[in-house]
């Protein structure tokens, strides 16, 4: 996929704000307040078409398994459906579900048992892109002005979050992703995600939109 750049790369870039594109605009407020995770994220009506895989999940840090559950069982509640039942494995213990307007989100903690009572609060979220090749993008996001914070070959590349930003941004390999979410890789359309930066508007490899924004901060929706 061909890629765009409307202006010369900045000398510095971070990931701002992260909007997702819904086709019902009130029920998506309404399912990310109910969720916890409204005061991350920018909503935006779209009519766009898209199918299977979107390339992208969301992930959630907690500090552990009584949290994860909370958060699953509030998703659940307003509307989510369970891509991978919470469950303990070799990291840790976390979950994956879907909401209604269509985007994946993974609940996760490294801690195996809790040491204390669950609460709302997320230490972290990451937003990890499916690419096709990691180190092309990588290299093409430092192009852009985005700073690498940790890199594992052409496996996994983390960018240095920006002061503003509530999300982290990380690359993963498409396959590995839809793996780790437990849905097939294929799909198609629209990736309903748009990212915010301050600085100057682009296209990825992988046909991710990056736009400027005036206002790091997301607001509530």
């Amino acid at each position: 996929m061909a890629t765009n750049a409307s202006t010369a790369a900045p000398t510095s870039m971070s990931l701002a704000s992260v909007t997702l594109e819904v086709a019902d605009l009130e029920a998506a407020r309404r399912f990310y307040r109910a969720f916890g995770v409204d005061t991350h994220i920018r909503l935006r009506a779209t009519e766009a078409h898209s199918t299977g895989f979107r390339g992208f999940t969301l992930a959630l840090t907690v500090s552990g398994p009584a949290t994860v559950d909370s958060f699953v069982t509030s998703a659940v509640s307003a509307g989510a459906t369970v891509l991978k039942p919470a469950a303990k494995s070799l990291w840790g213990y976390g979950g994956v579900v879907q909401a209604p307007d269509g985007t994946i989100w993974k609940i996760a903690t490294s801690a195996k048992k809790d040491t204390g009572p669950a609460t709302r609060d997320i230490d972290e979220v990451v937003l990890l892109i499916g690419v096709e090749n990691v180190k092309a993008t990588k290299d093409f996001y430092t192009s852009q002005g985005l700073t690498v914070a940790k890199s594992f070959g052409g496996k996994y590349a983390e960018f240095t979050p920006g002061h503003s930003s509530p999300v982290k941004l990380a690359l993963y390999k498409r396959p590995a992703l839809a793996k780790d979410l437990g849905i097939p890789t294929d799909g198609t359309g629209s990736h309903h995600l748009v990212l915010g930066n301050t600085t100057h508007t682009f296209t990825d490899p992988d046909g991710f939109t990056w736009e400027t924004t005036t206002h790091p901060a997301p607001t509530p929706s």
